[in-house]
């Protein structure tokens, strides 16, 4: 916890919020164990330090729409910081991408790509093959179903980093 400067109390509170989003002040003081106003307080304190990101609703996407979600690996040409900078602020525009991840090692890119149907999907790979940002190498790995997706849990995460 030295890194962050944050308490016991910081963590509890976080977690509560990582786990059930929005949360009256009464249930966030009941779930933490503190009374409302200086759990108030310190929920203020967390956000206008920017540990809290935002509020997102999890949606049953599959209950809604049919819809294609594909994992693309990327491996650029040249690893020069402009042709990452180019790919970067070109994949931040694409709406398909939900998600994209630099890595290190075999592939420098990982992105999660949710479209209608797969013609959709292959206009959007089309369209930044044409981009001129420096791909040299894609793989495409078709999602058949969700079997996880979570939030790592944020109390052992630090205990474990001791």
């Amino acid at each position: 916890m030295k890194k962050t400067g944050l308490d016991a109390m910081d963590i509890r509170i976080l977690s509560a919020v990582q786990l059930h989003g929005q949360l009256s002040k009464t249930r966030l003081a009941e779930l933490v164990n503190l009374s409302p106003t200086p759990c108030w307080a310190r929920l203020d304190r967390l956000k206008a330090a920017g540990y809290i990101r935002g509020y997102h609703a999890e949606l049953a996407l599959e209950r809604i729409i049919d819809f294609t979600q594909v994992i693309v690996t990327v491996s650029l040409g040249s690893h020069r910081k402009s042709e990452f900078d180019r790919f970067e602020a070109h994949i931040h525009k694409l709406d398909g991408v939900t998600d994209c991840i630099a890595t290190g090692g075999g592939m420098d890119y990982v992105m999660k790509i949710v479209t209608p149907n797969l013609a959709a999907f292959q206009e959007i790979m089309d369209e930044m093959l044409s981009a001129d940002l420096a791909i040299e190498r894609y793989m495409t790995y078709i999602t058949t179903r969700q079997v996880k997706t979570s939030q790592p849990n944020l109390t052992k995460l630090i205990a474990k980093s001791h």
